[in-house]
């Protein structure tokens, strides 16, 4: 379909979902409407079988995460056309219509704010009359853990945290590639996956210029990861999402755009209130890290070396061609996490985690300021906020490892004096703000600090 074409499209609806316990297979049909036609999409999912069949019960309680799960993943095709019609399929809950509003909004503000669509921040959807049925309760507190690996430090912190309380968790991924199966194995426990794949004629209009841009992944990822533990009889999904996750990167007609929306404590919020007001899950979801800056993470992180050789942060990493380079070295998110574990790791076994040394390299410089606040806003990528990038370079300034490196020296002089005085080492380093976690989780952190 021409792009023209794809830009007149005025609705966006969901036509129907299904699922096949016997196959573990989902389908989420969805359909743009417009003067021009119909444009539908089916995305399919791939859900791990458990070993013994699901109760009544637990695929009743799927079900209902999976009516969310339709409704949530509808982004990705929703993107390539931003119609200004956003057509529910059935009644919903309070606690659900506010989760499906915000990820369409809030969870799309950077993606309207690259492609200049600020109608998209003021989306509301439109429901049919009725109310959504009553929910079957499912009390999951007291089962193992599904811990949520993406490859990380962050991932891996939460996973080790888990494991030393004596929680026996489930590593889980969606799309698992070498990187994250290394990391797996790494750990020595048992994981579960599901795949995930995209209507190819979504790919095609991609490829033929369709509006596109960032999506709240997390947000649909999460889903999937509730989904699954619900179908194996587990108990709640653990995050890693820290507190620097809802610092935003910038204010766009009134509204804060952050890249990492939907791995934020809002949206942490509006997904375990759907799913217990939607699904009945007593403790469907939380971040174990969300009250930790990313440079108390990686200081943490530091303490576990069997992971050296697998580990990477680097989202350029996964389209990489070699299978052994785990880090691009030439992105917002290499220098970050370069620059968050230097002062807690000696430079032999930081370079050779990342196979170079971005601290002795010149020309990281200019990317080094911009995560600094000297010379943009904080870059459109999961990395901390400025503060802890300023406390990070004060750290390895005296760190007798790195404090002759070029880029250091480089970047002391660059620093204004109100970015050294606003930073607060005490501050970074000490949990605080709103969190989730349970009563029962809090003795985990404390397993590894």
């Amino acid at each position: 379909m021409p792009n023209g074409q794809l830009r007149r499209m005025a609705a966006f609806s969901f036509p129907a979902h299904s699922f096949d316990p016997a196959t573990g297979q989902a389908a989420l049909e969805y359909a743009l409407t417009g003067p021009d036609g119909e444009l539908r999409f089916t995305e399919r999912i791939s859900f791990p079988r458990p070993e013994a069949p699901p109760s009544p019960k637990a695929l009743a309680t799927f079900g209902r995460v999976l009516e969310l799960l339709h409704l949530v993943a509808g982004v990705s095709y929703y993107k390539a056309a931003a119609p200004p019609r956003l057509v529910l399929p059935a009644p919903l809950g309070e606690q659900a219509v506010a989760l499906v509003t915000a990820v369409y909004t809030a969870g799309l503000a950077e993606y309207a704010y690259r492609n200049d669509l600020p109608h998209v921040l003021d989306l509301t959807p439109e429901l049919p009359p009725g109310r959504s049925a009553e929910p079957v309760g499912w009390d999951n507190s007291d089962r193992r853990p599904l811990s949520t690996v993406g490859g990380g430090k962050d991932s891996i912190v939460t996973l080790e945290a888990l494991r030393r309380a004596g929680f026996d968790p489930v590593p889980f991924s969606v799309n698992p590639n070498h990187i994250i199966a290394s990391v797996d194995e790494a750990s020595g426990l048992t994981p579960l996956a599901a795949r995930r794949r995209l209507d190819p004629a979504l790919i095609e209009l991609n490829a033929a210029g369709a509006r596109n841009g960032h999506i709240p992944v997390t947000a649909i990822n999460s889903l999937v990861a509730v989904a699954t533990a619900v179908l194996h009889g587990l108990g709640p999904v653990v995050m890693s999402n820290e507190r620097s996750a809802s610092d935003p990167n910038l204010v766009w007609h009134g509204v804060q755009v952050n890249h990492q929306w939907s791995k934020g404590v809002e949206a942490e919020g509006l997904l375990r209130a759907a799913l217990a007001g939607h699904a009945g899950l007593t403790e469907p979801y939380f971040s174990l890290l969300r009250q930790l800056s990313e440079l108390h993470i990686a200081r943490l992180f530091a303490q576990f070396d069997r992971y050296d050789d697998v580990v990477t942060s680097c989202n350029a990493a996964f389209k990489l061609r070699d299978p052994s380079d785990r880090w691009c070295g030439d992105c917002p998110k290499c220098r970050f996490i370069f620059l968050a574990l230097a002062p807690f790791m000696p430079r032999a076994r930081l370079v050779q985690i990342f196979g170079a040394d971005l601290l002795a390299d010149p020309t990281q410089s200019p990317g080094y300021l911009e995560l600094l606040g000297v010379d943009a806003h904080k870059p459109f990528e999961c990395v901390g906020e400025v503060e802890e990038s300023v406390v990070a370079l004060g750290l390895v300034a005296e760190h007798p490892d790195w404090r002759d490196a070029a880029v250091v020296r480089t970047l002391l002089d660059a620093v204004p004096a109100q970015a050294w005085t606003a930073a607060n080492a005490t501050d970074v380093f000490t949990p605080a703000g709103p969190h989730f976690v349970p009563p029962a989780y809090a003795k985990a952190l404390t397993a590894i600090s």
